[in-house]
């Protein structure tokens, strides 16, 4: 259960009183999650979803809701933060900041199919170019700098043997090149945070660790967890769908084709890095159920060993 923060009706049914929402009818905590409180609401006007940002900073989340206001209004299905009588898109709740979004339709496919992939890649082209006339700026939070920083938090727990793929590892990742397609991105766009009906995309939701990056830096995450069979290898049929369909909208340059091997390896650092973090430097009473960090470092090592071209 991935609630930190308690709130009961009574406590929300003041906070809404900030909202054009109607009177609560109902509160229900979302299980998924391991890095905000997050609650399914239900008005007399609405569904919603309430996230209570557990690390994140009332200064830092214009850039988040900012950006999921300006896809919503372009036609991308991503929430829509809804403002309050102050025109704020968040407000304190229980001293902590949060926000009310538009909850939307459908359900994650824990096993996507080739359709499945070819669907995201249409959507991911759209997105990175509906995001283009954003006018606000972030950089990574989790690029570079962070890698570096985390790396030198996680390395005293790691075996000699993890230790020399970490530091291969470092020394193959791509920083972030101003010379390459770029834009906002969303950064974490696994199989739990795209909602389908059918085959059709539905949500795209938590864009909590969005910002600045090369476009086929966030390609390369979606396929290491769409595209991964269960031997941590990269599937060819799922693959040529999302890479297929997303240069069907937005092709490729011959630089990012080159890079694409080592994308690949930097999307699997840094989520095999968050997840040593996790487990090793957990927030006290957060974490109950932090993600196993080995799956990551098998899909590090196999791109590492056996580098994967672009396949099309």
């Amino acid at each position: 259960m991935a609630v930190f923060t308690t709130v009961s009706p009574e406590e929300l049914s003041l906070w809404l009183e900030h909202y054009p929402v109607g009177t609560l009818q109902d509160l229900v905590p979302i299980a998924a999650g391991i890095e905000n409180t997050n609650y399914f609401v239900r008005t007399t006007m609405g569904h919603y979803v309430l996230t209570i940002f557990e690390k994140l900073q009332a200064r830092e989340l214009p850039y988040y809701l900012g950006l999921m206001n300006h896809l919503a209004a372009q036609g991308l299905p991503c929430p829509a933060p809804l403002p309050n009588r102050q025109h704020r898109f968040h407000a304190l709740l229980k001293g902590k900041p949060t926000s009310l979004v538009t909850r939307l339709s459908g359900q994650s496919q824990t096993q996507p199919t080739a359709r499945h992939c070819a669907a995201l890649g249409h959507m991911m082209a759209r997105m990175h170019q509906a995001a283009l006339t954003f006018e606000e700026t972030q950089s990574n939070p989790r690029g570079q700098d962070w890698r570096i920083r985390t790396a030198q938090e996680v390395r005293t727990f790691l075996t000699a043997a993890q230790q020399t793929l970490l530091d291969h590892a470092l020394a193959q990742a791509v920083s972030f090149d101003a010379a390459l397609p770029q834009g906002p991105v969303h950064a974490d766009l696994f199989r739990d945070n795209v909602l389908f009906e059918g085959e059709r995309i539905s949500g795209l939701i938590d864009f909590y660790f969005a910002g600045t990056d090369n476009w086929a830096y966030d390609l390369a995450i979606v396929a290491n967890d769409w595209c991964m069979t269960p031997q941590a290898c990269l599937d060819p049929l799922r693959l040529s769908a999302l890479l297929g369909a997303y240069h069907e909208k937005r092709a490729l340059t011959a630089a990012e084709i080159g890079l694409w091997p080592r994308m690949l390896g930097t999307a699997a650092l840094r989520f095999w890095l968050s997840r040593l973090h996790d487990q090793f430097q957990p927030r006290p009473g957060s974490l109950l159920n932090p993600h196993d960090p080995a799956w990551f470092e098998r899909i590090l090592s196999h791109h590492l060993e056996q580098p994967c071209p672009w396949p099309l």
